[in-house]
């Protein structure tokens, strides 16, 4: 187990494929155990037969048909007649837009490379600071994988064998809750550099704007009710979304071309195939530690580091903070999960809470340096310096810090809802 640490920090600092590092390091792990490669190769398949991570390839879909089928541009639009008269009413609308899109997507990334290009343009032209502008678009995107549905929860769900259901429902309160902190941090910035605000919208224009915009928003709602009225699984709901996003995109607001579903359709297979690379060889990797005992180990030590729970939970914070400086939020999820979610039950937390513990860690992660992905979205769409986004976004981590710190110490937050829908 040692040779299979050390070779796989080695692989890590190559800059070889998370996916690729993971099963090399397995397969020389169990060859040196004396397994078949039969015995291999079923460990790495075995995973991809699971009917909730059907929900992946559906969700990613989803937000792809949503990006091309002009969905976040209503979306966005709307946002800003809500919240637009206000002081930076334009970077209220930002996260707003992300509340709503996370309701049609489940990842940063969608959010960032979708809504991020329409909101950066917005907001240079109507006069605001490139660094508020991109720092405010980076961190929005955070909301969507924490605001259900969510692709990080289904496949943190799978890895731990957690309900999706309960993970849905735990992430609502927790994601309010980060668009109420950023939108204060707009306010201050706003009122310290007298940020412009938009003309206060008649009624008319909010009904005009929200008729628009319905169908769209009609798609979490189809996703919660179905779910939680029993009618269909949450794999099944991911499905149907992502048939819905394409009625919307050819025949409702008909800005999504036949032509264009070869793209949309490719583009899924190869974010799917990245995902469903990592799910497998991480499950191998996990067979691994299993079998070298090694979550017990880390188990036991952290129990002896650390006999208060607090204190714990503020150790296991700062090593997910730190993993999310340097790894991909779904290997970490695939890698820890299986570690760190066992550990917080067996102090006392229930399983949601620690699972929405372990996804705000890592969602910090995809907006912190050096590998955080939104922030090279980011950049790339404002043609910025992957520095300057970085100096930038770095304020704007305090209000998603406290939040983390809410989440973790006040387990009402995240157990709310699930325990009112499902029963303790």
């Amino acid at each position: 187990m040692l040779i299979s640490f050390i070779l796989f920090i080695i692989l890590l600092c190559t800059g070889l494929p998370i996916y690729a590092n993971l099963g090399l390091v397995s397969f020389i792990f169990m060859f040196m155990e004396g397994f078949t490669p039969l015995a291999i190769f079923q460990r790495i398949s075995m995973t991809a037969n699971s009917f909730t991570l059907l929900a992946a390839p559906f969700s990613i879909l989803m937000g792809n048909i949503m990006n091309s089928a002009g969905v976040t541009s209503r979306m966005f639009n709307f946002a800003n007649v809500l919240v637009g008269h206000r002081i930076g009413g334009l970077g209220h609308a930002n996260i707003l837009a992300s509340v709503l899109f996370a309701g049609g997507s489940g990842t940063a990334v969608a959010d960032a490379g979708g809504l991020g290009t329409i909101e950066i343009k917005a907001m240079r032209d109507a006069g605001y600071d490139d660094d508020f502008t991109v720092a405010v678009s980076a961190t929005s995107s955070v909301l969507v994988p924490i605001t259900p549905p969510s692709l990080p929860m289904v496949i943190l769900a799978v890895s731990v064998e957690a309900s999706v259901g309960r993970m849905f429902l735990g992430g609502i309160i927790p994601g309010l809750l980060i668009a109420i902190a950023l939108m204060i941090m707009v306010s201050i910035y706003a009122h310290k550099r007298n940020y412009p605000r938009g003309p206060k919208s008649s009624i008319r224009q909010v009904w005009l704007s929200f008729r628009e915009t319905f169908w769209a928003l009609l798609t979490p709602v189809i996703l919660f009710v179905g779910i939680f009225s029993g009618v269909f699984t949450p794999t099944e709901a991911a499905a149907g979304a992502a048939f819905y996003a394409l009625i919307l995109g050819l025949f409702i607001y008909r800005e999504l071309k036949i032509k264009d579903l070869g793209k949309v359709f490719l583009s899924t297979c190869e974010t799917t195939g990245v995902v469903l690379a990592l799910v497998m060889t991480a499950n191998a990797f996990g067979y691994i530690l299993s079998v070298s005992r090694v979550p017990q180990a880390i188990t036991q030590t952290l129990l002896t580091l650390a006999d208060n729970k607090y204190l714990l939970l503020i150790i296991i914070n700062l090593f997910l903070l730190f993993v999310g400086l340097f790894m991909d939020a779904v290997a970490s999820i695939l890698i820890l999960g299986p570690i760190l979610i066992p550990i917080m039950v067996s102090i006392g937390l229930n399983q949601t809470h620690a699972c929405l513990i372990m996804i705000v860690n890592l969602m910090i992660g995809v907006v912190t340096p050096p590998v955080g992905i939104v922030l090279f979205v980011i950049a790339n769409i404002a043609k910025l310096p992957f520095e300057r986004v970085t100096r930038a976004v770095t304020p704007f981590l305090i209000p998603l810090l406290i939040v983390l710190l809410i989440v973790t110490f006040v387990p009402f937050v995240s157990t709310f809802l699930p325990n009112l829908v499902f029963g303790k």
